[in-house]
C-alpha cells in the first residue's frame, strides 16, 4: 500500500512538473519572439525587417501547453468550452478546465477505490467529482446572464434618452457602453467597436447575440435591425421593449415564489439519500459497506441512484416554467 501511494504521488508530481515546464518554455518562446519583433521595429540591430513576417491574425489559446493546445483545436468541443468560459467571465482556458476535471476524477475516484475497493463505485463518484468544475462554470455563466438581463432595461432607457436627445444609433450604443456597468457595458462596447471599425451593424448585433444568447436581447437586436432597414420610431420601440422586460421580471418572480416549495422538495429528495448514506457509513461502516461488497447491494445501489436521478429530473421539469 505504501509503495502504491509513493507511485501515485510521483506520477502526479511528474505530470505537474511537465505541465509547468511546457508552459514556461512556451512563455519563453513567446517572449523571445516579441523581443525580436520589437528589435526589428526599432531597428536596434542591423537586420532586414522585410524578411520578418509578423502574423497579426487572431489566434485562440485553449491551453498554455502548445501540444495540448493543438490537440484541443482539432475538436469542436474546445471552442464551445472557450465560449462558455468567456460567458462566465472566468480567466480560465479550455485546457485548464479539462485538466481540472481530469484531476478531480483521478483523485476522488482513487480515494474512493482505496477506501471501498470497488472499481465501479470509484468511477461513478469520480465522474461526479469531475463534473463539479463544469457545474461551477455553468453557475457563473447563468449568474452573469441574469445580471445582464436585469440591467438590460436600464441600458434600453439610456439608448432611448440618447435617441430622443438627437444622437444616432451608433452614438447611443457608445453611450450604453460607457455608462453601463459590467456585464452590459463591456459587451456593448465590443459591439460598438466592431461596428465602428467597419463591421456591418447586423454582423455586430449577431456577434453580440452569440456572446449573450438571451431572448430579450435577441428581440432588441431584431427591433434595431428592422428599424435600420424600414425606418420608424426606434426610441418608442425600445421604450416599450424595456417595459415588457420589466413585466416579465415581475411575472418570473411570482412564478419562483409559487414554485419555491417544489424546488426545495426536489433538492431535499435528491441529496437526502447521499447525506444519509454518508452519515450511516460514519456511524456503522461495516453494515453500510454491504451495499458495495455484495452483488445484491451493488444492484440496489445502482437502481437507487438511477431512480433518484430520474426523480430529480422529473421534479425539475415540473417546477421550471418558461416565462
Amino acid at each position: 500500500m505504501l509503495l502504491l501511494l509513493v507511485v501515485v504521488f510521483a506520477s502526479v508530481f511528474l505530470v505537474l512538473a511537465l505541465v509547468l515546464f511546457a508552459s514556461g518554455a512556451w512563455a519563453s518562446d513567446r517572449a523571445k519572439q516579441t523581443l525580436a519583433h520589437l528589435e526589428s521595429a526599432l531597428a536596434t540591430k542591423v537586420r532586414d525587417s522585410r524578411d520578418l513576417i509578423v502574423d497579426i491574425r487572431k489566434s485562440e489559446l485553449l491551453s498554455a501547453v502548445p501540444m495540448f493546445n493543438r490537440w484541443l483545436l482539432s475538436f469542436k468541443l474546445a471552442p464551445r468550452l472557450r465560449m462558455m468560459l468567456y460567458q462566465s467571465n472566468l480567466k480560465w482556458t479550455a485546457g485548464g478546465l479539462l485538466m481540472m476535471m481530469a484531476t478531480a476524477f483521478a483523485i476522488v475516484g482513487y480515494l474512493v477505490y482505496l477506501r471501498t475497493g470497488v472499481v465501479v463505485l470509484g468511477l461513478a463518484i469520480g465522474l461526479i467529482a469531475a463534473y463539479a468544475p463544469f457545474l461551477f462554470v455553468r453557475y457563473k455563466r447563468r449568474a452573469r446572464f441574469d445580471q445582464f438581463e436585469q440591467g438590460l432595461p436600464e441600458a434600453l432607457d439610456l439608448m432611448v434618452s440618447g435617441l430622443r436627445a438627437g444622437h444616432s444609433m451608433v452614438a447611443s450604443l457608445r453611450l450604453v457602453a460607457n455608462e453601463s456597468p459590467d456585464p452590459i457595458g463591456p459587451e456593448f462596447r465590443i459591439c460598438f467597436e466592431e461596428q465602428n471599425y467597419g463591421l456591418e451593424l447586423r454582423t455586430a448585433m449577431e456577434n453580440l447575440i452569440t456572446r449573450v444568447p438571451l431572448q430579450d436581447l435577441r428581440i432588441v437586436a431584431t427591433a434595431i435591425l428592422i428599424q435600420k432597414e424600414s425606418g420608424g420610431n426606434l426610441a418608442e420601440v425600445l421604450e416599450k421593449g424595456g417595459n415588457v422586460i420589466r413585466e416579465r421580471f415581475k411575472l418570473r418572480r411570482q412564478v419562483r415564489v409559487h414554485t419555491a416549495q417544489g424546488r426545495l422538495t426536489g433538492w431535499i429528495l435528491s441529496f437526502l439519500p447521499l447525506v444519509l448514506g454518508v452519515a450511516l457509513y460514519l456511524i456503522d461502516p461495516q453494515t453500510v459497506s454491504l451495499l458495495w461488497t455484495r452483488q445484491i447491494g451493488r444492484e440496489m445501489l445502482g437502481t437507487a441512484t438511477v431512480m433518484t436521478f430520474v426523480g430529480a429530473l422529473i421534479i425539475r421539469k415540473i417546477v421550471n416554467m418558461e416565462v
